[in-house]
């Protein structure tokens, strides 16, 4: 059996859990994730754990916030006043929105607090300052 190398298509199973146990994501019961490895189209952390794997291998692994999704930055968070939004909005926590940005690239904000004269919005990913533990399995 070969080692997985960069630039090879590989599909895996994984199961991703918080330091407390609880699972934030997980493949179980759909169709494996594929990916090419080298793209940078996951973690750096998640793909540094496959490369070197063969078929059928398994690997649990925990992933620092900073091969993750980074560190939590305050310079994210942002409260705008509650006139900014349309009249017939509703904003409440946990609502996720997309804002527009100068470069016409949307961002995913969360509201994470509501005042009667503010909105706060987190453009940190959910999983910012987090260490993340991964069970893969290479199909």
């Amino acid at each position: 059996m070969s080692q997985v190398k960069d630039g090879d298509t590989v599909k895996v199973h994984y199961t991703g859990t918080l330091e407390d146990g609880t699972v934030f994501d997980s493949s179980e019961g759909r169709d494996p994730l594929e990916f090419t490895l080298g793209e940078g189209q996951l973690i750096p952390g998640f793909e540094k754990t496959v490369l070197g794997m063969t078929a059928g291998e398994s690997r649990t692994v925990n992933i620092p916030a900073g091969e993750a999704y980074g560190p939590y930055r305050d310079e994210m968070v942002l409260a705008v006043p509650r006139s900014q939004f349309p009249p017939d909005m509703a904003p409440e926590p946990g609502m996720q929105l997309q804002v527009g940005q100068d470069d016409d690239q949307g961002m995913l904000v969360t509201i994470t607090r509501i005042t009667d004269e503010e909105v706060t919005l987190d453009a940190n990913h959910p999983l910012a300052g987090k260490d993340l533990t991964f069970t893969i399995q290479l199909q």
